[in-house]
């Protein structure tokens, strides 16, 4: 089995704040590799790395269009996280129904 480098792994990735706001502009659509850059107060060779690393985990894919790379979300590579979230999403329901009975319950008292 084909292990992915500690940079691929995807919950390491977007631990960064750069690469998860990498990942909310192009959750909008494809955008210019230069417009993500744009976006961000780091430098040009730093927005390549976080991309390359997006790359590498399959959170992104890149195409040429003359001079321009084009990069797009690839939300499958998130299939993971949520898959993982989704295994907690219990307790927050739990959480949510005892909130909700509290309020029903304050709501009675006060009339």
């Amino acid at each position: 089995m084909h292990r992915l480098s500690a940079s691929a792994d995807v919950f390491h990735v977007i631990a960064d704040q750069t690469r998860r706001g990498i990942l909310d502009l192009l959750a909008a659509g494809e955008r210019p590799a230069k417009d993500l850059e744009a976006r961000f107060s780091i430098s040009q060779p730093s927005i390549s790395k976080h991309l390359a690393v997006l790359k590498e985990a399959g959170l992104v894919s890149q195409r040429q269009e003359g001079r321009m790379r084009i990069c797009r979300l690839e939300a499958d590579g998130l299939q993971e996280i949520f898959d993982w979230v989704r295994h907690y999403e219990k307790f927050w329901d739990l959480k949510l129904e005892g909130l909700g009975r509290y309020l029903d319950l304050r709501k009675r008292t006060k009339k």
